[in-house]
């Protein structure tokens, strides 16, 4: 059951590591490219805060962005700002978004994201935690996937599993951790049935298009090829 309450406050905590760590940086670092390909670090904290944004946004009836080219435009705009301004900028984004989940709402309303996509109110907040959890790691900085808490890792593996299930470009796909958790997903191509083995978060970096998956077993066949996230 997904709680909304609960996953605000993982958002808060998220949102605390990742300021803590970024005020560790300076301008010079923010400037230097990230593991997201033609992003700097910069980026990543411009995309961060505007996300927050939209997200409220979504909370609150409107659509996410304006447009793609506005998305982008506005991250290109903020990205080279100094360490100071984009430290502010994270801490009051996230204030408003956790501003707007706190609000009452009818959290099993249905609200729109990007590009058509709809979910319910209630995962919004996980949404989000992705988000944080996630570019944290893609910053850089030292901050890894084996370093995210075991529910957060659990659960967005849940997520694009559910998201990959029945793919038409993906065989039937087995996962297993190390400790014998199991998923299934795919199966919309030919092929299959492939088993993948590997840690936790090995499976999510592969999973979420962090990690190329050299590291994880693979048995009935290749190591199959993601559909774009």
């Amino acid at each position: 059951m997904i709680d909304h309450v609960r996953d605000l406050a993982s958002v808060h905590d998220a949102t605390e590591r990742l300021l803590i760590a970024v005020a560790k940086l300076d301008n010079a670092a923010l400037a230097e490219p990230s593991r997201l390909p033609g992003w700097t670090r910069g980026h990543i904290l411009a995309h961060l805060a505007r996300n927050a944004d939209a997200l409220v946004n979504a909370l609150q009836g409107r659509p996410m962005y304006a447009s793609a080219q506005a998305r982008d435009t506005d991250i290109e705009r903020d990205a080279p700002r100094p360490l100071d301004s984009q430290l502010a900028d994270l801490r009051e984004s996230a204030a408003r978004f956790q501003t707007a989940g706190a609000a009452p709402a009818d959290w099993s309303r249905t609200v729109e994201l990007r590009n058509g996509v709809t979910d319910s109110a209630a995962r919004v907040p996980f949404r989000r935690w992705v988000e944080v959890a996630l570019h944290h790691v893609d910053l850089g900085i030292g901050y890894e996937l084996e370093d995210l808490p075991e529910e957060f890792v659990l659960r967005e593996i849940d997520f694009l599993v559910e998201r990959f299930g029945g793919h038409k470009d993906l065989p039937s796909t087995g996962l297993a951790t190390t400790d014998d958790r199991v998923w299934t997903t795919g199966g919309g191509a030919e092929g299959g049935p492939v088993a993948v083995r590997g840690t936790a978060p090995d499976l999510l970096g592969w999973l979420a298009g962090r990690r190329d998956g050299s590291t994880l077993r693979v048995g009935g066949g290749p190591l199959p090829t993601l559909p774009p996230l």
